[in-house]
């Protein structure tokens, strides 16, 4: 399970990438695919063609960090194949890095700032 720091957004990227690519590669992708800096210390995260395969990318302050998980047997659960980037909760995340449906999760609405009587 990756453990994220509240506030840090996760955006996944919608096409699917070369998974032989690294650091610079993948960086090159969230400059140029996402428009985003992966210095920003948001998640970036990447599908392979196949779908049984996924990296995240993300800057924890001294470093890049690149993390790589394969399903053995399935693929991950991955929105339709469109252009663009989608945005995340984390607890979709550990959804999706556990191989289960997190398209049907929904965020529940804030509940009112409590006021004093």
């Amino acid at each position: 399970m990756i453990q994220i720091a509240a506030g840090t957004k996760v955006y996944l990227a919608c096409q699917p990438v070369d998974m032989r690519r690294g650091f610079d590669g993948l960086s090159a992708e969230v400059v140029n695919r996402m428009n985003a800096d992966p210095y920003s210390g948001h998640l970036f995260l990447f599908r392979g063609k196949r779908g049984d395969y996924l990296k995240a990318l993300y800057w924890d302050g001294t470093g890049l960090c690149l993390f790589a998980k394969r399903l053995e047997q399935g693929k991950f659960v991955w929105r339709s194949l469109v252009d663009g980037v989608l945005q995340m909760s984390a607890a979709q995340l550990a959804l999706l890095v556990e191989g289960m449906d997190w398209r049907r999760t929904l965020m529940p609405e804030r509940p009112p700032k409590p006021t004093m009587a």
